[in-house]
């Protein structure tokens, strides 16, 4: 069965340098990094963009996972991710983040769609302080529209494990990252893809709400989805994907892992879970192939 995971982070050395620089830790970055990597075990990737990509592929074939969508999750990473989505392969699908309630941030994303291969970007209402449906995003939404492109917006809970390890403040406010404020949006602009990521990661009310009033919103499955823990009912991860099928069907979700850093890397583990939580629902063959790769072939276009 073809396998696309539609949600990943590239973290490529320069998401980590930017970090380490932004920590209020004392040393030199590379000092910082080098007592994460003894501290966590994580694994500070090689400078070299091949040599970083060529281990994602890797993991990739060890998986069968045909394509990957990844981020350019920092502004400073988004000219490496460049570099590894523009491989004749085709295998890694670019997405970029980028703040569209910004000066000058339409201008900005058609030159990464334009000219850069990414298909999408990928905004944080929470941290970058706007809402999605604000008229100061709709430059760059008319961008994406003209496009039909593809925009994530990262609702409900917001945690950059990264940034916690070096010490980076918390400057999110959640009251931006709601998933109703998307419908306005999604109506305005219907060629736009809009994604909610991780079922709305707290706010899952509100993206079912924003899922029945929508057909061009669309939600993933990335991530361990720990915010499950925040809800009163304590739903489990299998009553999440059983309402999200009845909102959502099978057509508007896409498969995705939230894979990042190295040595845990793509996240099989996420592929298994999520496939026996189908197979115990009773979901059958065509709907699941649908949820693994369809979905995300039809909104990106691979044929």
């Amino acid at each position: 069965m073809p396998l696309i995971d539609f949600h990943s982070h590239f973290f490529a050395r320069p998401f980590f340098d930017t970090l380490a620089a932004a920590s209020p830790l004392s040393g030199e970055p590379e000092a910082k990094l080098a007592a994460l990597s003894e501290r966590t075990g994580l694994q500070v990737p090689d400078a070299d963009v091949k040599v970083h990509r060529a281990r994602w592929i890797e993991a990739m074939d060890a998986a069968d996972v045909d394509h990957m969508v990844t981020f350019a999750s920092l502004p400073e990473e988004v000219p490496t991710v460049a570099q590894a989505i523009a491989h004749d392969d085709g295998r890694l699908i670019g997405m970029s983040i980028a703040n569209p309630a910004a000066e000058g941030a339409a201008d900005k994303v058609a030159a990464l769609l334009d000219t850069k291969g990414f298909r999408g970007i990928l905004c944080f209402p929470a941290q970058h302080h706007f809402r999605i449906d604000e008229e100061r995003t709709h430059a760059v939404l008319k961008v994406l529209n003209e496009r039909s492109a593809v925009c994530y917006v990262h609702c409900g809970l917001l945690v950059v494990k990264l940034k916690d390890l070096l010490g980076i403040p918390r400057t999110v406010d959640l009251t931006y990252a709601n998933p109703l404020h998307l419908i306005p949006a999604a109506n305005a602009f219907p060629n736009v893809t809009f994604v909610i990521p991780h079922f709305g990661a707290g706010m899952f009310r509100e993206t079912l709400m924003a899922g029945a009033q929508c057909e061009n919103i669309v939600v993933d499955t990335s991530s361990s989805n720990g915010w499950i823990t925040t809800q009163p009912d304590a739903p489990t991860l299998t009553d999440v994907f059983a309402r999200a099928l009845d909102v959502f069907g099978p057509e508007r979700i896409v498969f995705g892992t939230d894979s990042g850093p190295f040595p845990a890397g793509w996240r099989k583990d996420r592929l298994l879970e999520q496939t026996k939580i189908l197979n115990d629902l009773g979901i059958d063959a065509a709907d699941q192939q649908s949820i693994f790769a369809g979905n995300a072939a039809r909104i990106l276009n691979l044929g």
